[in-house]
C-alpha cells in the first residue's frame, strides 16, 4: 500500500516526489491491514485527499491565469485548460505554496437482504474463474498439481506487480485447502498438535500460474480498483479437486483431499 499511495498521488496532483509520513491505517484485523481491501480504503482517503489539494490548486492558477477553474485540469505533470491554451507544470504552479488537507473515506452501505433475497448487501462484486490440470497416482493416492489457469476481474490494476501477487497468494491458500491444510477437531478442540503437523503448500507446490486479467472499474473505489487476494482462495479449490475427481472418475465429497480418499 505504501507504493500504491504514492501512485495514486502521482497520478492525481501529477507530481513526481512523494514522502509518506508514518502511515496509521484504522485497521483492527491483520488480514485487512495490507493488500487490495487497504486500497480501497485507505487509498480511498489518499485519493479524496489529494482531490481536495488539486482542486484548491487549480482554484489558485485560475485566479493567477484569469481562468475558469472549472476548465482546468492535469494532464501528466502539467495543469492545462480545455481549450488548450493553457499549460503550466504542476512544479511550477505549486512553487512556495503549501496546502493541507483531510479526508476520511467510506465505502458505500450496505443493506440486509429482502424476503426474496434481494438487496444491495455488497460493496461490489468481483468475478473469477479457475483451471485446474493435476497428476495423479491412483496406486499411491498421490496428487501433483500441473497448472492453475485463471481469468479475474481485478476492477482497475493499480500495480501489475502486487496484483499478481495477490492473485497468485490467493491461489497458493486454495490449493492448500484442496490438497493439504486439515484442521482436525473433536468436539470443538483443535487435534493438530503443532504448525508441524499442519501442512501449508510451499513455493515448491505451487504449480505455474497463467493469469488473465479483467478491468471492470468499480465506480465507487479508488481509481476502479476491486479487492484481488480473496477469490481465488475460492474457486481455485473446487478446481483442483474437480480435476482430481475427474483423473479418479469418482466423487470426492471433502477436503483436503487425502491420498487413501483416492487409493481406499
Amino acid at each position: 500500500f505504501v507504493t500504491l499511495a504514492q501512485q495514486i498521488a502521482r497520478t492525481e496532483l501529477g507530481i513526481e516526489d512523494v514522502v509518506l509520513d508514518r502511515i496509521d491505517t484504522g485497521v483492527g484485523s491483520a488480514g485487512s491491514t495490507s493488500a487490495s481491501r487497504q486500497t480501497w480504503m485507505s487509498g480511498g482517503a489518499v485519493l479524496g485527499a489529494c482531490r481536495l489539494v488539486r482542486d484548491r490548486l487549480l482554484a489558485m492558477v485560475a485566479q493567477r491565469e484569469g481562468a475558469d477553474a472549472t476548465t482546468l485540469s492535469i494532464d501528466g505533470t502539467d495543469i492545462v485548460d480545455g481549450a488548450g491554451v493553457l499549460r503550466i507544470p504542476v512544479a511550477v504552479a505549486a512553487a512556495g505554496v503549501e496546502i493541507d488537507e483531510t479526508f476520511e473515506h467510506h465505502h458505500p452501505p450496505t443493506e440486509d437482504l429482502d424476503e426474496l433475497g434481494q438487496g444491495n448487501c455488497h460493496t461490489a462484486f468481483a468475478f473469477c474463474a479457475h483451471r485446474a490440470v493435476v497428476d495423479v497416482d491412483t496406486e499411491l493416492g498421490l496428487v501433483k498439481v500441473v497448472q492453475i489457469a485463471t481469468s479475474q476481474d481485478v476492477g482497475r490494476v493499480l500495480n501489475p506487480i502486487s496484483v499478481l501477487g495477490q492473485v497468485e497468494g490467493g491461489i497458493a491458500q486454495g490449493l492448500g485447502l484442496a490438497v493439504m491444510e486439515e484442521l482436525l477437531q473433536d468436539g470443538g478442540i483443535v487435534k493438530n498438535p503443532t504448525f508441524t503437523d499442519y501442512l501449508l503448500p510451499t513455493f515448491l507446490d505451487m504449480p505455474p500460474v497463467v493469469v488473465s486479467l479483467v478491468e471492470e472499474p468499480e465506480p465507487h473505489s479508488p481509481l476502479g480498483a476491486k479487492g484481488v487476494g480473496e477469490p481465488p482462495t475460492i474457486s481455485s479449490t473446487p478446481a483442483v479437486v474437480a480435476a482430481i475427481r475427474d483423473a479418479v472418475g469418482r466423487e470426492l465429497p471433502r477436503v483436503p483431499v487425502r491420498p487413501a480418499d483416492i487409493c481406499l
